[in-house]
């Protein structure tokens, strides 16, 4: 029994920093460039890990030296590992750009024989768990899981930013849907961000619909209010791993138990620690260093960390005419 498990990507990031982002057609020196273990499932729950949540990730693998970094990492952190070795197969791969801002621009390698199959999970590595964590790329692997974990009565997040095929599927069994800031808008056909999320809540009947935003913070709507949470003003290095580690924040005060307006203060909090190292997971601190740039680090004024608006319960056809 853990407390969370994760099914969903990993990937090697190979960080290249810039002073600025390369012009089309330009050439451009690079003096360093970093091999770090990366991906949006697996770094979500290293860090929950590292905070001591009890944790298993659960993904696939080549036979290849990236495949012995992520092992290497998974065992470092104490995460329970359950990995899918496809021999001869390359692990997924990031070149991530960061330019002087430290904005990154990632560009994905994946062989599609890496893609998780639902056949090549196992029920008991779900079940065992108080939440699962997902993200849509192996989407019919993620919407088992889901389905089982729904089925037992286990908590589902999800961190979405692709309207993959079939994830309608994968919506339907998640808690706490965690999106892009792009991600509800174009899922939803609206172009309004606040309707778009309540539109989904109601679809869906999740318990939150919820989009991060960047320097803006975080929306999220709980079927009955808003909260906007605002994001810390941090010297930024690197914004790789941002959105998973605050999907991790988020699961942490979750299984925590708190409300979510402090839930969503450490999310973003941890999320701006990790941004003022580099890599994915470069940031990752203890809970007492996250709460301490909490109280100490001032926030950007274009966020609200109390309920901005306070309305009736809607059902997507109500919804539908507010977003119209």
């Amino acid at each position: 029994m853990v407390d969370l498990v994760g099914v969903g990507l990993n990937a090697t990031d190979t960080l290249i920093p810039l002073a600025d982002y390369p012009a089309r057609g330009s050439k451009m020196e690079y003096s360093n460039s970093s091999v770090l273990p990366g991906g949006q499932v697996a770094t979500t729950v290293v860090a929950c890990q590292t905070w001591g949540l009890r944790t298993r990730y659960v993904g696939k693998l080549g036979d290849d030296h990236a495949a012995c970094l992520h092992r290497e990492a998974f065992d470092r952190a104490g995460v329970e590992a359950r990995l899918i070795t496809v021999p001869g197969g390359v692990s997924p791969q990031s070149l991530i750009l960061v330019d002087g801002g430290g904005e990154r621009t990632v560009l994905c390698r994946r062989d599609e024989s890496m893609a998780l199959q639902p056949a090549e999970l196992k029920r008991e590595w779900i079940v065992n768990a108080r939440l699962l964590h997902v993200d849509g790329h192996e989407t019919a692997a993620a919407t088992q899981a889901a389905s089982w974990a729904h089925e037992a009565g286990i908590l589902v997040t999800a961190d979405l930013d692709e309207t993959y095929p079939g994830v309608d599927d994968l919506i339907a069994n998640v808690d706490y849907l965690i999106v892009s800031k792009d991600f509800s808008c174009k899922l939803m056909q609206d172009t309004n961000l606040e309707s778009a999320l309540r539109r989904m809540q109601a679809r869906y009947n999740c318990k939150l619909s919820a989009a991060t935003l960047g320097e803006e913070g975080v929306l999220a709507w709980d079927g009955r209010k808003f909260y906007r949470s605002a994001a810390y003003k941090v010297p930024v290095v690197d914004t790789t791993g941002a959105g998973d580690i605050f999907r991790a924040g988020f699961i942490y005060g979750l299984l925590q138990e708190w409300p979510l307006d402090r839930l969503l203060d450490f999310s973003c909090a941890a999320a701006a620690m990790n941004c003022m190292a580099a890599g994915a997971r470069g940031g990752i601190k203890t809970v007492e260093a996250v709460e301490n740039l909490r109280s100490t680090v001032s926030r950007y004024e274009n966020g609200l960390k109390v309920p901005v608006i306070d309305a009736p319960v809607l059902d997507e056809r109500d919804a539908d005419r507010v977003s119209r």
